[in-house]
């Protein structure tokens, strides 16, 4: 029995040594701009960059890719899951519908560019989790500096998007990152996701522990650089990742939490919230959001959450809430309803509660995902705890996105909104203040 077991623990070490030997490829860019059917497979080509590959090959706007290297288009899940394992300089092979013509094409689609930033070196490196998923790390730091000094460590929200700032990417969180990275002086250090950017793996169904554990290796591998002062390590977490980084500040002994867009009750509880907001917001009356929270999101939630099941279990079991759902059968947000019920049984709340680090929290005013009660109640158990260092700063304008409205409502209809680099100002001014850095 025992050299059965030193046998297995053999194999599982050169498993994960030989996954971790491995260089990660660079991603490859599509050049062009996409819209998924709704109803039928495929995505539509809404924008080809000229010179590309997909030029190159003659694939026009208009053209429905319903097929790449023999995956079948059929949501955003599976799309993003396909895009992100295409390599650079590998053949991809496309089966198109064009009009009444089906076409076969093979392109080599070129790289990612990779980050650059003056007066900063910057580093694409990878680490291994528990896991043995190898994942890619982008650390950054003051230029030819050496020295033991102040990092921060950023974790990322919920979707399955890609925590660098590649060239040509817009948006006011890749704004954030950027100025975050650029003005703050300090390492920083960002992990992708498992199947997200370089990093192998399957965002799409990667559940909550695994996605945890790579966060915790990118830390281990964080606190054996040189270069990296680990007694003033501040974790910066948005969105989920906010609520993580109390959990991650207490096992790692980091110097301090900033929290932007955070939530603290349960998920079943966080979700029951937002779906009152979105039917205020879409104009139901007080009587009918009552009923519809009885009849169908109570029941969607309970089911999924409490229960364990799909949203495709809960349906088959209750075809009355078919038309609630706005989720897919398997998916919530792009990640399986297995992430979301090992999050259901997480003891988040009780990591904010044990924190002795000073604590910063961002909460935007027109932030309609989140509950400032949430924000508020973390203040309640941090003073009732004795904690002594904490801060809450209601933002106004901000919404969840790092962008600027006049209200809830613009945000949640999608209307354009405004950046400002205060925010970004705001985390860094926490950061350095953690670390005694002027």
């Amino acid at each position: 029995m025992i050299r059965a077991k030193a046998f297995y623990s053999l194999v599982l070490l050169l498993i994960l040594t030989s996954s971790y030997a491995q260089t990660l490829e660079r991603r490859a860019s599509w050049q062009a701009k996409f819209r998924l059917q709704s109803g039928s497979p495929g995505t539509v080509v809404r924008e080809v960059q000229e010179g590309s590959p997909l030029a190159k090959a003659g694939i026009r706007v208009g053209d429905i890719i319903l097929k790449v290297n023999e995956t079948t288009i059929l949501s955003n899940e599976n799309f993003t899951s396909v895009t992100y394992g295409l390599k650079a300089g590998k053949p991809v092979d496309l089966l198109i519908r064009r009009d009444a013509e089906i076409l076969n094409k093979s392109v080599r689609l070129e790289a990612f560019g990779k980050e650059e930033h003056e007066g900063l070196d910057t580093f694409y490196e990878e680490v291994v989790s528990d896991y043995g998923i190898v994942q890619r790390v982008i650390i950054t730091k003051p230029k030819n500096d050496n020295r033991p000094q102040p990092a921060i460590f950023l974790v990322q929200g919920l979707s399955c998007s890609s925590i660098e700032k590649y060239s040509g990417r817009g948006g006011n969180w890749p704004n954030q990152i950027n100025d975050i990275v650029e003005k703050s002086g300090m390492v920083v250090v960002r992990v992708e996701k498992p199947g997200v950017g370089d990093s192998n793996g399957d965002c799409a169904s990667t559940d909550f522990l695994t996605e945890l554990e790579g966060y915790k290796a990118a830390i281990r591998f964080l606190k054996k650089k040189d270069f990296v002062d680990t007694t003033k390590i501040v974790v910066y977490g948005a969105s989920m990742g906010s609520a993580l980084a109390p959990l991650l500040a207490n096992e790692f002994g980091l110097a301090g939490v900033i929290s932007d867009g955070t939530f603290f009750k349960t998920w079943f509880e966080h979700m029951l919230e937002i779906e009152r907001r979105i039917r205020q917001m879409s104009g139901d009356d007080e009587s009918t959001i009552v009923r519809k929270m009885n009849q169908a999101y109570i029941p969607l939630y309970y089911g999924m959450l409490m229960e364990g099941k799909t949203y495709g279990q809960v349906i088959a079991e209750q075809p009355a809430l078919a038309q609630y759902n706005y989720h897919g059968p398997e998916h919530m947000y792009g990640r399986p309803t297995s992430y979301y019920q090992q999050l259901q049984e997480f003891d988040l709340a009780g990591e904010w509660q044990k924190l002795k680090v000073p604590v910063r929290i961002l909460y935007g005013s027109n932030d309609w995902i989140m509950s400032e009660f949430d924000n508020q109640m973390i203040m309640s158990v941090l003073d009732r705890a004795g904690h002594t260092d904490h801060e809450l700063v209601i933002y106004p304008g901000l919404d969840h996105w790092n962008t600027i409205h006049t209200s809830a409502k613009n945000s949640f209809e999608g209307k354009p909104g405004k950046w400002d680099p205060k925010v970004p100002e705001l985390i860094i001014g926490w950061a350095k203040e953690m670390v005694n850095q002027d």
